[in-house]
């Protein structure tokens, strides 16, 4: 039996894992699940939102499924995610966005991933107070870096049977920096001569989403495109309340969803699991475990086709409701 960290999160985290956590029990799989807390929840007892002993069950599972935490405003304590990712260098962040059954949206056939490079560009944190009127952020990208994230976004296609890897960039204005990140895709992309290759600046990119979406299968971008073109195309598919994610490094591996914890409505039974529920759908697969993937991912198509949502799709179920109607479909051939 694997064990696999969770995290458990804050705010509407411990519900809506709980809901996941019985939706993949339903379905057969048996898995060891290594509860973990951090957040705000747990300062008062431990003094950081993220203890050592979340990092230690992560580096010794290398797998870990993590809810939705709260970063405090204005207490000095870094994101537990981007602690997460700099502890485990968590290089890439894949964001899978699809059309989901019976979610409406403004376009059809969108089946896009986005993978961005997680380690450094202007999020490298690099910035100086140059005067009292003028403040400097460096913008860090390395060829070692690029070309893992490149080799990452070619062998997701490969393994998934994708047709396409998109680079995007600003190499026209930003020649040495984002020059770089495209010199290295070109030479990457030498070594799969039978996917597709384009390259597109950031900007056409933003204009072409929001005509026609279908068109691009997968895209690979820097830290800083990546972060608002994965929200992007989360727009495109509903919002981030459906929107899975996960960041993977080359021995670790957290599978989260996008949204937040939404404190506002922790404890009421309202919150949707099916963006964490997704997150999970695509850890499985990273285990490789792909008939349960399948199944879960089917019983939730089937739950969304039948009109059964939350609050926040347009429906009435409850958090628990939903998830009942997840476990009776799994019954489903």
């Amino acid at each position: 039996m694997r064990t696999v960290t969770l995290i458990n999160g804050d705010g509407i985290g411990p519900e809506i894992s709980d809901a996941v956590v019985k939706i993949i029990e339903a379905s057969g799989l048996k898995i060891h699940w290594d509860v973990q807390t951090a957040g705000e929840d747990v300062i008062s007892q431990e003094g950081v939102p993220l203890p050592e002993r979340v990092l230690n069950s992560v580096k010794k599972n290398k797998i870990a499924l993590k809810a939705p935490v709260t970063t405090p405003i204005g207490k000095g304590f870094r994101s537990v995610n981007v602690q997460l990712r700099k502890e485990l260098d968590l290089y890439a962040n894949l964001r899978p966005c699809k059309n989901l059954p019976n979610v409406k949206t403004r376009f059809d056939n969108v089946d896009i991933v986005v993978i961005r490079e997680n380690t450094e560009d202007l999020y490298a944190g690099i910035e100086r107070q140059v005067d009292a009127d003028t403040a400097e952020s460096i913008k860090i990208i390395t060829r070692k870096a690029s070309e893992r994230i490149c080799k990452f976004a070619f062998d997701y296609a490969v393994n998934n049977k994708r047709r396409e890897v998109c680079v995007v960039t600003k190499a026209n204005i930003m020649k040495l920096s984002d020059g770089l990140f495209l010199d290295c895709f070109r030479r990457v992309a030498q070594d799969y001569p039978k996917i597709n290759t384009r390259e597109i600046l950031v900007d056409n990119l933003c204009m072409q989403l929001v005509q026609k979406p279908e068109q691009f299968d997968v895209l690979v971008l820097p830290n800083l495109y990546g972060d608002i073109v994965s929200d992007l195309c989360a727009g495109l598919i509903g919002g981030l309340g459906v929107a899975q994610g996960a960041n993977i490094g080359l021995d670790c591996a957290v599978f989260e969803p996008v949204h937040g914890s939404a404190p506002d409505i922790k404890g009421q039974n309202k919150a949707n699991p099916t963006a964490l529920l997704l997150s999970a759908v695509e850890m499985l697969r990273y285990m490789k475990e792909f008939e349960y993937a399948e199944k879960i991912e089917k019983a939730l198509f089937r739950t969304l086709s039948a009109g059964i949502c939350t609050a926040d799709l347009g429906g009435s179920a409850s958090t628990t409701e939903f998830r009942d109607a997840v476990i009776l479909n799994l019954q489903q051939p």
